[in-house]
């Protein structure tokens, strides 16, 4: 097993990088996903998410009410603070567990992390990471264009994440996405290929204790 992550700003095409590389073979675990599965009622975070902010963050199914629960953090930064120390912990558990879940086997598993940090590739033990890479005003065109966001809206939301040159710092590949959907799926075969030419961590172990030297 190889385990990848996979990360871009927003409005680069980092889902429909995601498709093709499942297309390709590999295993998806999505971090939007899980973060919605965590807050599901008797999943991890469900019920501190409750205990923390009241009974008013659910909507009349006793779900978690998205809205309701950002307007409790939306300005406050102890409540957010709070938020995260609740989501983020279940969030990780559950992507270990969802790589893991394909320990044993030869697959290579991208781990699709949005805000993908340093401490990722570590806690996961990442042993590569895809950025898919736009120029941003590139991705502001198409976030206006073809998801309908104000300007002002996605500039903010462009500002809030980590700058161009920061993700291409931290990548290993880096697939281009700035001419199209022709384009995106032979710059996605490229890294394919050269994911498939990253070191197995577990090919040489021996399963064999070690003999010593007479």
């Amino acid at each position: 097993m190889r385990t990848v992550g996979l990360t871009g700003n927003i409005g680069a095409g980092k889902s429909t990088v995601a498709e093709l590389l499942v297309a390709h073979g590999a295993a998806l675990v999505d971090a939007d996903k899980v973060a919605r599965e965590v807050v599901e009622p008797g999943a991890a975070a469900y019920q501190p998410l409750v205990d923390r902010f009241g009974e008013d963050i659910l909507d009349a199914d006793r779900r978690i009410d998205r809205p309701s629960l950002a307007a409790k953090v939306f300005g406050h930064p102890e409540e957010l603070e709070a938020l995260n120390a609740i989501i983020h912990p279940a969030i990780g558990v559950a992507m270990i567990k969802g790589k893991d879940s394909f320990a044993g086997t030869d697959r290579i598993v991208v781990m699709d992390i949005p805000l993908l940090k340093d401490f990722h590739r570590e806690m996961l033990a990442l042993d590569a990471v895809i950025v898919v890479d736009v120029p941003p005003e590139v991705a502001l065109e198409r976030l206006t264009t073809v998801r309908g966001m104000s300007e002002d809206d996605a500039r903010a939301r462009q500002a809030s994440q980590p700058s161009r040159a920061e993700r291409l710092e931290g990548a290993d590949f880096v697939v281009d996405n700035s001419d199209g959907t022709e384009q995106l799926a032979t710059e996605v075969d490229r890294v394919w290929g050269e994911l498939q030419r990253l070191p197995d961590p577990k090919v040489g172990e021996s399963t064999e204790p070690e003999r010593s030297t007479p």
